[in-house]
């Protein structure tokens, strides 16, 4: 219940109200205002409306504190490249590729928005090659950089088809790989499984007790220094989750959420898409396993991973997708599929949005028998206030 202060205030107001110290209406007036000021200021936190709404959506850190997720940036519509920096250099995974400018991925209609809104990034598929000549693509990465967050894609298409390499992925600063490196949608040709991997330097381990759906890929030590460079991985389950059944089921939503809890990864085809994501209110505890995870315990999460930005890449062949051309069952030799364009039709992105959520936490709401700040607005002060300032609003009107 609220304190004997916020009580004591309301039966002011309600006396004031009945008996008017003052004739005057803009006394009456500014004497409610200045005890609904008082009582706002007692709670603590003036938009306590506002997290009321949020309730539902309350959950936990591992040190009982409780915490919302929090809108950080929006990324989407035509504002969308204003946010990235366009990489031009020799693509690192060695792929037949040209990573172009952003003036040249508009004006050869590479990367663009649509009317409605869609961001589209894609690989040349007009252009015949010589042998052995790159195929122009894009490659872009954010200009802010991340420690933590959660990270919300929702796209209709993801690259796919014979020799075709994409990725969304996150890089952190400074010397690869040791400020770690999160793979959260990639694969090649036409696979049909999504596959997340994580990058590190040296102490960084996949624990493969930890609750996940999808199947671990060779190593569990996530080293990029070691074992060629193969970094941990986990290939999902779901058939829906990459290449041609994810978009011929409308698209959905890869979600990575990375905190001192770990680095986890969901996806969702179209008619799966939870209601909180749906809504803006992303709440993860209720999504179930992850397709997966790297669990802090072999892995710490924060010092392992710092300073990244969120990145989009389309590349062909390389070290993957052209090392595994042969075992793959596409037709000819990587090479040769290069020259055609009319292979890379479905080598694009179109994204409605990529959102980034941030932990807000709520000082003085615990659970169990954690410490409460009892000068910070609780729970139940926040709903009895849902209750007094309507009735405060009609006191001061």
């Amino acid at each position: 219940m609220l304190s004997a202060l916020p009580l004591t205030l309301l039966a002011y107001l309600a006396y004031s109200s009945q008996h008017p110290s003052s004739s005057s209406p803009v006394a009456r007036s500014l004497s409610a205002q200045t005890g609904l000021l008082l009582l706002l200021q007692h709670a603590g936190w003036s938009h306590a409306v506002t997290l009321d709404k949020r309730a539902n959506q309350l959950q936990t850190n591992s040190n009982g504190t409780s915490f919302v997720w929090s809108i950080q940036d929006t990324y989407e519509g035509q504002t969308f490249f204003d946010t990235f920096d366009f990489f031009t250099g020799a693509d690192p995974t060695h792929g037949t590729v040209n990573y172009t400018d952003r003036s040249t991925a508009i004006s050869n209609n590479l990367s663009f928005v649509t009317e409605d809104g869609n961001v589209i990034m894609k690989g040349d598929d007009t252009t015949w090659l010589q042998a052995g000549v790159n195929r122009n693509s894009v490659r872009i990465s954010s200009q802010k950089q991340y420690n933590t967050g959660l990270f919300i894609l929702d796209l209709n298409h993801a690259p796919w088809g014979c020799g075709v390499w994409p990725a969304w992925w996150t890089l952190g600063g400074g010397q690869w790989p040791y400020t770690g490196e999160i793979d959260i949608i990639e694969g090649v040709h036409d696979n049909s499984h999504n596959q997340v991997t994580w990058h590190t330097g040296p102490n960084c381990t996949l624990n493969p007790n930890t609750s996940f759906t999808g199947t671990l890929v060779g190593n569990l030590d996530c080293d990029g220094t070691a074992n060629s460079n193969a970094g941990c991985g986990v290939t999902e389950w779901s058939r829906a989750s990459y290449g041609p059944i994810f978009d011929a089921q409308g698209g959905g939503v890869f979600a990575m959420k990375w905190d001192d809890e770990g680095i986890a990864v969901w996806s969702f085809y179209r008619a799966a898409i939870p209601s909180d994501v749906l809504s803006g209110q992303p709440d993860p505890s209720s999504w179930g396993e992850p397709v997966a995870m790297l669990a802090p315990d072999d892995c710490d999460p924060i010092s392992n991973f710092v300073n990244h930005s969120i990145i989009f890449d389309i590349t062909f062949c390389g070290d993957w997708a052209g090392n595994s051309y042969a075992t793959s069952g596409c037709p000819g030799t990587c090479s040769d599929r290069l020259m055609d364009p009319s292979n890379f039709v479905n080598a694009s992105w179109d994204i409605n949005t990529l959102k980034v959520y941030k932990k807000q936490t709520l000082a003085g709401l615990v659970s169990g028998g954690a410490r409460r700040d009892t000068n910070a607005l609780t729970l139940r002060q926040v709903l009895w206030l849902s209750i007094l300032l309507p009735i405060l609003s009609l006191l001061v009107g």
